[in-house]
């Protein structure tokens, strides 16, 4: 029997464009301080929703 080899999830390559991508967004004023802080706050309440059903406020301030 041949087995075959699949590789899932992003390579090298990959990940060297995505973080080049993010630089020229950042140095070109895409993505700036308070964008990151709506998705970290996004990304607390998706991954702590029931916090947020017991009424615990996670927008991040400064």
């Amino acid at each position: 029997m041949a087995y075959r080899y699949r590789r899932s999830g992003f390579s090298l390559i990959g990940l060297i464009y995505v973080i080049i991508g993010i630089f020229v967004a950042w140095d070109r004023g895409y993505i700036d301080v308070g964008l990151l802080r709506r998705v970290a706050s996004a990304l607390l309440a998706i991954f702590l929703w029931f916090l947020v059903l017991l009424g615990v406020d996670l927008h991040i301030k400064a």
